[in-house]
């Protein structure tokens, strides 16, 4: 569009030199400070229109079709050198990070299972091939199963044994797993051969053998003409399976009210072999689990009759069998997290 005017020739010198420097402009910061320079509110394009107030009415037309026609040509033009900056900065980018595919990918570390989980799992899958059932009972327990329905009710000093955390009067965190004996027995009748895995409770000082939440295995067995020969071979074979046919164990008379006659087992210290050192507290052996004929008291609560069923039950902490194992000397670096600790059990 020709128009004579002095307003019309500085509008189109505002667009050869608009158009002049969007060509040279090399990245797109410089390409905005251009398009603010030209079309920006206080632009050289808007700054001369501002003078159209003064011209005669019948040019205000042409000088304002003029204007709009710059305008659109130097929007285009700033679009199109956009675009071919984008391009070539991307080509660039392309060029100066380019990832050679064929490489080893990042190899990004694996967990592993917690050492108290692999020795559960593995004394579980142990006693699976055994035939024993996996079941597990709940980890808030009522008073009367925790303690009254094994043989140790009210007030009974037995209580003491067991350092317990009350929720309420008649409801607690498990102290053991044996409180599922007396639910496994009521729900069926035998012959019961089952194990018990899970968490339970205290209120124990931490130290190098105790803590207030620790993982126990309970196992029980009830048939007609079960003996103390049947508890004997099977924890036998446990061991055996576990720490090795070479490993020396010892059964040794105890106390549980739920169990009659009761054993402690113990296992020859792993650090010395029994020849007596600190770890063991120069006893050449350390307690391992306890176990026993299930009290005919318990049989009858459940509705059995002693005099036709017999069964052993026993129970046992992982915690123990890998500490043993590996001759650990302390419970309490299973549950401080250190990865150097933990990648020795990868």
């Amino acid at each position: 569009m020709t128009v004579e005017s002095p307003l019309a020739d500085r509008i189109e010198a505002t667009r050869t030199q608009a158009l002049d420097a969007i060509a040279q402009a090399s990245t797109l910061d410089d390409l905005e400070a251009l398009r603010i320079r030209f079309l920006g509110r206080k632009g050289e394009l808007t700054t001369a229109l501002s003078a159209m107030g003064k011209l005669p009415a019948e040019e205000r037309p042409r000088i304002g079709a003029l204007a709009n026609e710059v305008k659109r040509d130097l929007e285009r033009r700033l679009e199109e050198r956009e675009q071919a900056l984008g391009e070539e900065a991307l080509r660039r980018r392309l060029e100066t990070e380019r990832v050679d595919v064929t490489l080893p990918g990042t190899d990004w570390p694996r967990g592993i299972r917690h050492p108290l989980i692999q020795a559960l799992r593995e004394v579980v899958d142990i006693f699976r091939r055994m035939g024993y059932e996996v079941i597990e009972g709940p980890e808030v327990e009522w008073d009367e199963y925790n303690f009254t329905k094994l043989n140790i009710p009210p007030h009974h000093p037995a209580r003491d044994m067991w350092e317990s955390l009350y929720l309420s009067e008649d409801m607690l965190l498990r102290t053991h797993t044996s409180p599922a004996q007396a639910r496994i027995m009521e729900s069926r009748q035998p012959p019961l051969r089952v194990i018990v895995p899970g968490r339970c409770y205290r209120n124990e000082a931490e130290d190098a053998t105790h803590g207030i939440q620790f993982l126990q295995i309970e196992g029980l067995v009830v048939d007609r003409g079960i003996t103390l020969a049947d508890l004997k071979g099977t924890l036998h074979a446990l061991c055996a399976a576990y720490f090795g046919p070479q490993r020396k164990i010892r059964f040794r008379p105890s106390y549980f009210p739920f169990t009659e006659p009761s054993a402690e087992v113990d296992v020859a210290c792993a650090v010395c072999g029994g020849a007596r050192c600190r770890s063991c507290g120069f006893k050449g052996w350390l307690e391992l689990l306890g176990s026993g004929m299930v009290h005919p008291n318990v049989l009858r609560f459940a509705g059995y009759d002693p005099e036709v069923y017999s069964g052993f039950a026993f129970g046992m902490g992982p915690d123990r069998l890998a500490i043993q194992r590996y001759a650990i000397d302390d419970l309490r670096v299973f549950r401080e997290n250190d990865l150097r600790f933990l990648e020795q059990f990868r």
